[in-house]
């Protein structure tokens, strides 16, 4: 699989930034409690406000979990982490895949209850519907019945409750690692990490185009009869957006969701991003976007302008930024 490199410049701010990152990533001090204070704390999550004892044996599940939880320096305090096989390649391209090797993986198919159990686990981390489960019965009520408290991720917020917590994927990573960072007693660590991160969203931003319309950009993860793609909810949106383009489906009230091919032709968009994990090739999509004859009208298809993203950096997590910098190197690369 070849990628676009990034410009010179770009890509040495984006090494830079992350070096520093990684160099403070082997663990996180807890910052000290004062004398007699209990370690509890409230942070609202979804909309409503849970109260917290400092986890002991916590649980993430997918990229998206172990890479925030990795990201605050939490490594050594994880019992594990489960992840569905198909998520292999990200762990090896992760910048810290030193941590997943270093906590137990629980799993290699979906969380469920019963590995929550086994691991006596205190507290969970997932999403709602890509974790978190009515039908597969494994609910933060549930779980609250076997002594594990939970956290949502805040981008599965808008499909969970009542719904009322609505706000970009971006703002759900900031909020969540802040969050996190008061739960688990590592406040400045979290804001070193989100500071880094906004920052370097706003740097990206400069690279922008200082004229013309933004470029059309589809997301394709799988499917042929009908293509699986990313809406306003999940965070490819934000990341097309922060490397200074349009998602054509932004304004689908949506997460990860099926749509049309016909609106995809007529969305007419420029690039088509390809989500890479390990049962389908991105080189396999792409030769099965170019072999649809509907498709051969489609700017991306007819200029051969397709650019592969990894599982890992398109779930929430601290890998959305470097996404958005890799995408904004190959925009600028082709003009756009």
């Amino acid at each position: 699989m070849i990628r676009p490199p990034l410009p010179r410049a770009l890509a040495a701010a984006a090494l830079l930034t992350t070096t520093g990152l990684l160099a403070t990533g082997c663990g996180a001090e807890v910052e000290p409690a004062a004398k007699n204070e209990t370690r509890t704390v409230t942070v609202s999550n979804c909309g409503k406000d849970v109260t917290y004892t400092r986890p002991k044996r916590p649980v993430a599940y997918d990229v998206s979990g172990a890479e925030k939880m990795f990201s605050l320096g939490l490594a050594d305090r994880m019992r594990g982490y489960v992840m569905n096989k198909l998520g292999d390649p990200s762990i090896k391209g992760s910048p810290w895949r030193k941590d997943y090797t270093g906590v137990e993986r629980l799993g290699t198919e979906r969380i469920t209850r019963e590995i929550v159990v086994d691991a006596k686990a205190d507290f969970v981390l997932a999403g709602w519907n890509s974790g978190f489960s009515e039908e597969r019965g494994i609910t933060p009520a549930l779980l609250e019945k076997v002594g594990s408290a939970s956290y949502l991720h805040t981008e599965t917020c808008w499909d969970y409750g009542d719904k009322s917590v609505d706000v970009t994927p971006l703002e759900a990573l900031y909020t969540d690692l802040d969050n996190l960072g008061r739960i688990f007693g590592v406040e400045k660590r979290a804001d070193t990490v989100v500071t880094d991160l906004k920052s370097r969203v706003t740097a990206l931003k400069k690279t922008w185009p200082e004229k013309g319309d933004p470029a059309k950009v589809f997301v394709y993860d799988s499917g042929t009869d009908q293509p699986f793609t990313a809406g306003r909810h999940a965070a490819p949106n934000d990341i097309i957006e922060a490397a200074g383009a349009t998602n054509v489906f932004d304004g689908l009230d949506k997460g990860w969701t099926t749509v049309g091919w016909e609106p995809v032709i007529k969305a007419k968009p420029e690039v088509i991003v390809i989500i890479d994990y390990a049962d389908q090739p991105a080189a396999d999509k792409i030769a099965y976007l170019k072999s649809r004859s509907g498709l051969k009208s489609v700017p991306a298809v007819k200029e051969n302008r397709f650019f592969v993203m990894s599982y890992g950096d398109a779930v929430s997590g601290p890998r959305n930024v470097k996404g958005a910098e890799r995408l904004g190197g190959y925009l600028r690369s082709v003009g756009r």
